[in-house]
């Protein structure tokens, strides 16, 4: 590892997919010494990004679009894909949708515009794309069917996105020094322009003058004081997706030092239905994003009284799941049971529900079910099969009205609890199919927290952090990923996390090069 350098053109704090956009947009803009620090040791190089699932929301024009940048489909497979085309008015209405109209709408229009040419330049930059076929498509009388306008991954998900990034910046120079904590942003009294960052490296203090600094630590989600201060109640006790060391300290010394303003929704964050047996503190950087639980929709949730509490089949899975890890926090013991039948089991995602990394909790009848399910938490075993027989009896009656609906999981199909004569309080809207034919399988899930939606208002154009005295951009200090707030509120639309890291990373290097050579051009001609 190189020695940490006493001086750089531009420090970018924090090692995930947005820290490393910046770095290398950095680069590739003119600027000559970048460095990037991150607090965590090399074995946990990658930050959140590492253990996301790789994917990424673009607009893009049909599959044509996007055969020239995956690696995965062959040309007999590329006849069998049904793929629409998602337009940016497709994505700015998710967007819009998603988050009730809050998302700040400039930066909504710079995420929605940008992100066809980010995609396409993280490619140009080495990072390998494929089409989601695993996550994001179901095969259906022979055809491949995408669905939720999110098609892009990456090979090896975020694992494989943070190597392709790591090997990109070395080819680039890009100097990266970890177990290097930022600790203070230092100004200039006169001009309040940021001029060093003052970091723990080695156990002792040391200045790094720099003439710009790139934000992208992540926000608190590691942090369950933090998390119970901003989010709320039993916030405390959310199971960590990801890396331990987004713990909010850059936000914190921004707001400090800078009197950088906040925007965005704080008592917001993305949460999943996540494997209640995972580890409570960090992820699993072998199993990583495996614990997720998602295939809600093809069944039912209940919690530990035996009751529904969401209705799984509301919208499709991309804009449902990250709202669905708080509705299971707050059940009792912050836990639930995911249920499926012999019908829908096949179709869970294996590197989700397989017997390696999920204990699978298996019965030949309903009643055998809720009696296993007791032993690992399940309180009211009569309530369990009350609720499941209601529902069947539902299914079964809009079934009997509506015999021309097919079951389709890649669209919204209107198979339903609701009909004319019966009805659920609570109802499952799309893809309800019953539960009665045995095998019966169960999977106990908790909330697991990925990333929390509160951070620094920017200027949407170079994405330099704004000041709350001034309301005007603080000199030298920019900011991406996690830590931008005003995008995401309540909600997201899945994918849009990776997406809005690269499209803000990629302006706030080239905006902080310019300011840099532009500052070093000024002091030449004096």
């Amino acid at each position: 590892m190189a020695p940490l350098p006493e001086q750089c053109d531009i420090l970018v704090i924090g090692g995930g997919n947005a820290g490393f956009s910046s770095a290398i947009s950095a680069v590739q803009s003119g600027a000559k010494r970048v460095l990037l620090i991150d607090k965590c040791p090399e074995q946990w190089a990658g930050g959140n990004s590492y253990f996301t699932a790789g994917a990424f929301r673009t607009v893009y024009h049909g599959l044509q679009d996007l055969l020239p940048i995956v690696n995965n489909v062959d040309q007999a497979t590329a006849q069998k894909i049904d793929m629409s085309p998602y337009t940016a008015e497709d994505f700015a209405h998710d967007i819009r949708r998603i988050t009730g109209g809050r998302s700040d709408p400039q930066l909504a229009s710079v995420l929605v515009r940008d992100s066809n040419g980010a995609v396409k330049w993280l490619a140009r930059n080495g990072v390998r794309f494929q089409l989601s076929f695993n996550r994001q498509a179901y095969e259906v009388d022979g055809r491949i069917k995408f669905w939720g306008g999110m098609s892009l991954k990456t090979e090896d998900g975020g694992k494989g996105l943070i190597e392709d990034h790591r090997k990109a910046a070395r080819k680039l120079g890009v100097v990266v020094s970890f177990s290097t904590a930022a600790k203070r942003l230092v100004t200039d009294p006169k001009t309040g322009a940021v001029t060093s960052v003052i970091v723990i490296h080695d156990g002792r203090e040391k200045e790094i003058k720099t003439g710009a600094v790139i934000l992208a630590a992540g926000g608190f989600e590691a942090n369950p004081r933090m998390r119970a201060q901003y989010l709320g109640p039993n916030w405390d006790m959310a199971m960590v997706r990801g890396t331990p060391y987004n713990t909010g300290d850059c936000l914190q010394m921004a707001i400090r030092d800078c009197s950088a303003k906040q925007a965005g929704n704080w008592s917001g964050c993305h949460s999943v239905a996540w494997d209640a047996n995972a580890p409570a503190h960090s992820g699993d950087r072998e199993i990583s994003n495996e614990f997720t639980k998602s295939g809600y929709p093809l069944g039912i949730m209940v919690n530990r009284r035996g009751e529904r509490f969401v209705d799984e089949g509301v919208d499709l899975r991309n804009y449902t799941y990250a709202m669905f890890g708080r509705a299971i926090l707050n059940q009792p013991g912050h836990i639930a049971f995911q249920v499926w039948d012999s019908r829908t089991i096949p179709w869970l995602r294996k590197e989700e529900y397989r017997e390696e990394v999920v204990q699978r909790i298996t019965a030949s009848s309903i009643p055998e079910l809720a009696e296993k399910c007791a032993q690992h938490g399940l309180q009211d075993k009569q309530n369990f099969i009350k609720t499941l027989t209601e529902y069947n009896r539902a299914v079964h009656q809009h079934r009997r009205e509506n015999p021309g609906l097919k079951w389709n999981p890649a669209v919204k199909d209107g198979l339903s609890t609701q009909s004319s004569t019966d009805g659920l309080s609570l109802p499952k809207s799309n893809w309800a199919l019953p539960i009665d034919e045995p095998p019966f399988l169960a999977v106990k899930v908790s909330c697991g927290v990925t990333f929390t939606f509160g951070g620094l208002a920017v200027n949407p154009e170079t994405a330099a952090v704004l000041s709350s005295a001034t309301n005007a951009e603080i000199p030298g200090l920019y900011c991406a990923g996690e830590m931008l707030g005003g995008l995401f509120f309540d909600n997201y639309p899945g994918g849009s996390g990776l997406t809005a890291g690269a499209v803000f990373g990629r302006r706030a290097g080239k905006a902080a090069a310019a300011a840099v050579l532009g500052s070093a051009r000024g002091e030449a001609r004096l």
